[in-house]
């Protein structure tokens, strides 16, 4: 298991409540590792790797400090699994950009390893290393760094320009992945003839038209107002749902990370220090910094029925007949089923994704979570 990766007991669990549901979907759980972090440093300052090596590959803070060394990525170890949106969250030099651009390759660590599937980044050239990245990795910022006097589709195109495409065959491909991202009749506009959210998704199909494995995307959204931000996040879901990528993606806002990652990660001072669904970050936070962190997320929000439920039926309660009331998925939020529970004021059914009875969910517990958050402000 990964470093603080969260694990739900069901011991520990609220009473009635059973362990918490896998974010976007359970497919993840079942992925092979696609990218692995193994004790990864990154530590700024002069002589960086001799220092680290000289104190056995982990430095204190203290000991950085006295070696006037900056530790931006301190012994992190994860595991990325094939499919899953995994997502990385952290104040302002947390170190989740050092990580992201360590694990695609852009910036070399200091100690450690990272792993794409088998393949060590330590272990190969500077020129495998760049054909890894051109060919299986695809990395959108939140800066789009469009070429501004190439046409959308030179822009999309460009790197496999870079890859020696010839020009039919990569205008071609281009233009498939021009539509996929639903700008069909953009192809010749250039970047400032387009809206933030246009030259995002030009951005997003310039990134997918190597068909890379590992999809880096580095606040993507921040900078784009909140109605194209929701867009942009409902759009980069359907691709998902579509494509399937390994996705590594950094946020600062937990409503976009509930509402995307499978697992997040949260950093601190350049170390994880938990990793986790939503739901198993705001129940079980591993350590005071991730509670402070969560405490404002509404628990609506990522709380599921699975959670929530008291197992087995409703027998005997008036009107919690299975049969007169359409049941809720175990891995649904409450904030999406909260209104059917509150207003039928009478247990409902919980299901798992084969239509099995779970349990049951009271209208009483729902209330209770929606009214929580007013309850503590």
């Amino acid at each position: 298991m990964s470093q603080n990766e969260a694990t739900i007991d069901p011991a520990t669990a609220p009473t009635g409540a059973a362990p918490a549901a896998t974010g976007r979907g359970a497919h993840a759980n079942a992925g092979q590792n696609k990218l692995t972090c193994s004790n990864v440093w990154k530590v700024f300052g002069e002589n960086a790797e001799r220092a680290l090596q000289r104190y056995g590959g982990h430095m204190s803070q203290d000991q950085l400090a006295a070696e006037g060394l900056v530790g931006a990525v301190q012994d992190v170890s994860l595991d990325i699994r094939q499919g899953e949106i995994f997502i990385i969250m952290g104040l302002s030099g947390s170190g989740k950009s050092t990580l992201v651009r360590c694990m695609s390759g852009l910036i070399p660590i200091t100690g450690g390893h990272i792993f794409v599937e088998d393949q060590d980044l330590n272990g190969i050239s500077a020129q495998q290393l760049m054909e890894l990245r051109r060919h299986k990795m695809g990395m959108v910022f939140q800066h789009f760094a469009l070429l501004p006097h190439l046409t959308v589709l030179a822009n999309v195109a460009f790197p496999l320009e870079i890859q020696g495409v010839d020009k039919r065959t990569r205008e071609q491909k281009a233009r498939e992945t021009i539509r996929m991202v639903g700008l069909e009749g953009r192809e010749h506009n250039f970047p400032r003839q387009l809206s933030g959210g246009q030259q995002q998704r030009v951005g997003i199909a310039r990134a997918l038209v190597i068909e890379p494995d590992i999809w880096f995307l580095d606040e993507p959204f921040s900078a784009l107002d909140p109605l194209i931000r929701r867009d942009m996040q409902d759009e980069f879901l359907r691709l998902q749902n579509m494509l399937d990528k390994t996705v590594v993606f950094i946020t600062h806002d937990f409503s976009e990370a509930i509402k995307l990652a499978d697992r997040i990660a949260i950093m601190h001072d350049g170390r994880v220090d938990q990793i986790g669904t939503s739901e198993e970050l705001v129940t079980q936070p591993a350590t005071d910094y991730v509670a402070e962190f969560t405490k404002d997320v509404p628990r609506a929000k990522v709380l599921s029925a699975r959670s929530v439920m008291v197992p087995g039926r409703a027998d005997g309660i008036p009107g919690s007949s299975p049969d007169d009331v359409k049941p809720v998925s175990a891995a649904e939020r409450v904030e999406d089923f909260a209104s059917r529970v509150v207003d039928r004021n009478a247990p409902v059914p919980v299901v798992d994704d084969q239509g099995a009875a779970l349990g049951h969910v009271h209208p009483e517990s729902v209330m209770n979570i929606l009214l929580e958050r007013e309850q503590r402000s």
